[in-house]
């Protein structure tokens, strides 16, 4: 089996902590290549992800230093998941299998080995998977993990308690390469497009460098992304609660009838206003809802591509040979 391996890493104003990311990468590719699971050839790909500092500067310098090391530059900012698909697109024609993780450190390097080893074993898709939260706090693995069982329910099939880093052979890569919506969530995308998965238990670290890129914000933004991105249950749902007020609506009018013809009085106007303002609340959340779907398919029909690559390492070096 062909094991040319590159690592796909998103980066987004990452100077203080690419170059031990680097370090510590070099080093396991290292041991891979000398065990004989990966090939002489294998890359480490960072891409840069429109970031302000110096960054992509570093990562020129890891290139021209140790040929190992490759970038992609994007045209702009396009954000993680964009940035994540466009280097797993763009190497997918020079690797056989590709692993993704974040620049932080958080994902653990050693579970590289075993999903290697499932790659071989003949899976297509290895999922890493932390083995706890324990570190995190109460709140963050209290919604950690009511956010996966939400989406289950909700229709976005997801794999529990994992994030971006996994690996995939370049048939599971073809695959991906057909889903064309601009508006991405990898995490309930990839398990759509089947073969042979498993997963592999890992121990999640503290971030080594910087600030997070998700601050809370901006996980409920994602979290919500990923939902109206793949089902359509929210929408069915607002169906049959409306369903269900028309219904009650229909039952209060007969009573209201009833007690007009036995000359008895309305109670006030309190449950006239809460009346008012219940139906008045559900109806902005419905809009709130469809709009929201009708704003991807304006995103969907324009299609806009989802990235541009400014310059890509690895390819110049070969235009160069």
């Amino acid at each position: 089996m062909k094991n040319r391996l590159f690592t796909v890493i998103p980066c987004y104003n990452e100077e203080e902590v690419l170059s031990e990311t680097a370090r510590r990468l070099r080093k396991k590719y290292t041991a891979l290549m000398q065990s004989g699971q990966i090939a002489k050839d294998s890359r480490i790909a960072f891409v840069n992800d429109g970031s302000s500092d110096r960054t992509w500067q570093i990562i020129c310098d890891l290139h021209a230093q140790d040929p190992v090391f490759t970038g992609i530059d994007l045209s702009r900012n396009r954000g993680h998941q964009n940035a994540l698909i466009a280097g797993l697109l763009t190497v997918k024609a020079h690797a056989d299998m590709v692993i993704s993780m974040d620049a932080d450190l958080q994902d653990d390097i050693d579970a590289m080995d075993e999903m290697i080893e499932k790659y071989h074993e003949g899976c297509d898709i290895v999922y890493g998977v932390r083995n706890s939260r324990k570190k995190d706090s109460f709140f963050k693995r209290t919604t950690a993990e009511a956010f996966y069982r939400l989406m289950n329910r909700l229709g976005a099939k997801t794999v529990f308690n994992h994030a971006d880093y996994r690996l995939m052979s370049r048939r599971a890569l073809d695959g991906l390469a057909q889903f064309r919506e601009v508006n991405l969530f990898l995490r309930g995308l990839v398990p759509m497009i089947g073969y042979r998965t498993d997963t592999v238990l890992y121990e999640r670290h503290e971030r080594f460098a910087g600030e997070s890129k998700y601050p809370l914000k901006k996980m409920l933004s994602f979290a919500f992304e990923g939902i109206t991105s793949l089902s359509t249950k929210p929408i069915r749902m607002i169906s049959a609660l409306g369903f269900l007020l028309f219904f009650i609506s229909i039952l209060m009018s007969i009573i209201f009838i009833v007690e007009f013809f036995l000359g008895q009085t309305v109670s006030g106007w309190a449950s006239l206003i809460v009346s008012i303002w219940a139906i008045g609340g559900l109806l902005m959340l419905a809009i709130g809802v469809v709009g929201e779907y009708i704003g991807k398919i304006y995103m969907e029909v324009k299609d806009r591509p989802r990235f541009l690559i400014a310059r890509f390492l690895e390819e110049e070096d070969e235009h160069e040979e």
